[in-house]
């Protein structure tokens, strides 16, 4: 028993170090991020995840090793459009660049936990009922083709029904204080518009996880591989928002790739008992489509409105 639940403690005591390292050393002080900081985190979140499933690869085997590969990419791929996200409720709600850093790191420490009990629940279900896995095939597909043909709008601070029920307990204050997500005023506790912002981005999140942990199910059924690589891709997820947040505008066939890959593994999930897809095949399958969908975004041809004399309606040519 004690053998079985040290990886996950001692897993755990990590990501909790370098979390506290994080908010307690290096982002102790509230500053804008820049583009190389947020680079160098990116490229130290990203290097530590090669060298765990390096190790998953060493200890467990290559076919859990490559699960753990797919795994990976399947989460980091689809955190991607939580970037979006990102970038529409931080300009919808004039967050300033200083203080954006503190609202990623609170929400995605509560990312992490909801996913924790949502992969705990699924992974309950998919033991004891097998068909669940088929109601989450048709899920994925169903969401896929939706999210194809939806267009990203900006949350709002009223409609959402997490900041209307914290509303009916804390009043609010009328601007931001500082990085501060709570403040006191004439010994009245009050929140401040920076924790309505976390709101929106938790509950965003919690509908995202809904879709891409039955995403990783088809892919792997061990906990451990599901929790550990959805940790990894969720962590690199503050930096990468900072490095992509300028880049992502240019990326036209992002989301339709994304929704390729909620089909296909809805699809892998539906068949799995008649064809089992090779972790190796999943993993070039995700690869490939999102190297055509950067290729493509990158080879398309850009639309520019020229100048028409006075009278005429602009020209919109390609170049």
């Amino acid at each position: 028993m004690f053998l079985e639940i040290l990886p996950w403690g001692l897993f755990l005591a990590f990501i909790l170090g370098m979390l506290a390292l994080d908010l307690g050393v290096f982002h102790k002080n509230a500053h804008e991020i820049g583009r190389r900081e947020a680079l160098a985190w990116s490229v130290v979140w990203i290097g530590l995840a090669i060298v765990f499933n390096i190790g998953v690869y060493v200890v467990s085997g290559t076919e859990r090793g490559l699960e753990w590969t797919t795994g990976y990419l399947i989460e980091k791929s689809l955190s991607v459009d939580n970037v979006f996200v990102f970038i529409l409720v931080f300009a919808t709600f004039a967050v300033p660049p200083a203080y954006q850093h503190r609202v990623l790191f609170w929400g995605i420490l509560g990312a992490l936990v909801m996913r924790a009990i949502l992969i705990a629940v699924a992974g309950v279900l998919l033991s004891s009922l097998h068909f669940v896995i088929y109601i989450f095939g048709a899920f994925l597909i169903i969401t896929g083709i939706k999210f194809l043909r939806s267009h990203e709008e900006a949350p709002s601070l009223e409609k959402n029904r997490l900041v209307r029920l914290a509303r009916r307990f804390f009043p609010t204050t009328e601007g931001y204080e500082g990085q501060a997500l709570f403040v006191r005023r004439k010994g009245v506790l009050m929140m401040t518009p920076l924790f309505l912002v976390l709101l929106v981005i938790e509950s965003t999140d919690l509908v995202f996880a809904v879709d891409s942990i039955p995403a990783i199910y088809a892919v792997t059924d061990d906990p451990f591989v599901v929790f550990t690589s959805n940790v990894f891709a969720i962590l690199g997820l503050r930096s990468l928002y900072f490095v992509l947040a300028g880049y992502l505008a240019g990326l036209a066939y992002l989301k339709p790739a994304l929704a390729a890959i909620l089909v296909f593994v809805g699809t892998k999930m539906l068949i799995v008992d008649l064809v089992k897809i090779p972790p190796l095949v999943s993993l070039a399958v995700i690869m490939g489509v999102l190297g055509v969908a950067v290729v493509a975004s990158i080879l398309r041809p850009k639309r520019v409105v020229l100048p028409e004399p006075e009278g005429h309606p602009p020209v919109i040519s390609a170049t």
